[in-house]
């Protein structure tokens, strides 16, 4: 680096603090934090990008708040120390949160409906780095002062988002302040919904927007939208077939850290599914580990039978019947899988063809 530029630096920290500027190559990595699915990881990128805040968008009961809390349990099995933020501005079940294997001693819980005091917490908890992940679940349901001090016949539509828009800029200095100088890194889901765009044109469908104002999308890191693809029904000898679960499709409309619109699938079960080897509030993550691990060649495919290594099955359910009864496999397979999820696609193709 030439003398001037070093001079640029020495001269900007000497009047703004240590902070204020940087070489690019000594920033450190923030880390990614698990889902606590592998479909839903591969799609982000290796999990939910640390120290940014992400957007989970989805219509009702599609599964946003349940990726909520199967991404905090999953973050508290791996660390006991893991501590979120929860300002529910729609209520928290904490039975449900249990049934998903959210551990709520570990949960600080904030009902506040009225927006600028929500925000005001999540600003402090950002500030002093108190936790490790902050949820907003969900903006639909905050009120600002505004709106609350108005008839039901005047329009406030707009004080939310300029709100909104503050809220992140507030957060932005959280952004420069990195893990390795004694900070815990720290994430930010924000949960919304859609709604129709009227009078907007779209060419395919209706048009969809989401509440909150635009200022707020340029602060994501991550804008995940949420769909309920189809249900799972168990059969049962004598009973016909019960509703038991349902196929969460997750799509990256925006991501800053991995390539955007990737699509996956996420079987999760609502119900206990004694058949299907089920209980309520776990995801089927062995047919993740199958589908991936096919998906990058990790498993090879020869007609009806599958090869992995030195070992070889007839058929997908010998297959799956194995990875179900063996966790080191699992654990194997699912480090393997990350590992090709995060290379590049030049790089992976270009070792297919030497190959």
């Amino acid at each position: 680096m030439n003398s001037k530029a070093l001079a640029l630096l020495a001269r900007v920290r000497k009047e703004y603090g240590e902070r204020a500027i940087s070489v690019a190559s000594e920033m450190a990595t923030a880390g990614r934090l698990t889902s606590g699915s592998l479909a839903l990881d591969v799609v982000l990128g290796g999990g939910w990008p640390t120290n940014s805040w992400h957007e989970i968008i989805g219509k009702e009961s599609h599964g946003k708040t349940t990726i909520v809390y199967k991404t905090v349990a999953a973050n508290q099995a791996l660390n006991p120390d893991f501590t979120v933020l929860w300002v529910a501005a729609e209520d928290y079940n904490g039975d449900r949160a249990t049934e998903l294997g959210v551990d709520n001693d570990r949960v600080i819980l904030s009902r506040i409906q009225a927006m600028e005091e929500a925000y005001d917490v999540i600003v402090s908890a950002v500030a002093d780095r108190a936790v490790d992940l902050w949820v907003l679940d969900s903006y639909p349901a905050l009120l600002s002062a505004e709106e609350e001090n108005k008839g039901m016949d005047e329009a406030v539509v707009a004080m939310g988002a300029r709100l909104t828009g503050k809220l992140f800029r507030k957060l932005g200095s959280a952004l420069n302040r990195v893990p390795d100088d004694g900070d815990r890194p720290i994430t930010g889901i924000f949960v919304n919904q859609w709604r129709d765009a009227i009078g907007a044109y779209s060419p395919r469908g209706i048009p969809k927007t989401t509440p909150g104002g635009n200022a707020k999308n340029y602060a994501f890191n991550v804008r995940l939208e949420v769909t309920r693809d189809e249900f799972i029904d168990e059969p049962r000898p004598g009973k016909g077939k019960v509703r038991v679960g349902q196929v969460i499709k997750v799509k990256t409309i925006k991501n800053k850290s991995a390539p955007p619109q990737r699509v996956g699938s996420i079987d999760f079960y609502f119900a206990d599914a004694p058949y299907l080897g089920f209980r309520r509030g776990e995801y089927d993550l062995v047919k993740e580990y199958l589908t991936y691990g096919i998906y990058f060649d990790i498993i090879e495919r020869r007609g009806a039978y599958f090869l992995y290594g030195d070992r070889k099955w007839q058929g997908k359910d010998a297959l799956l019947a194995s990875l179900r009864e063996e966790l080191d496999f699992q654990q194997e397979l699912r480090h393997r899988i990350l590992f090709e999820a995060a290379r590049p696609d030049s790089e992976r193709l270009r070792d297919e063809s030497a190959s």
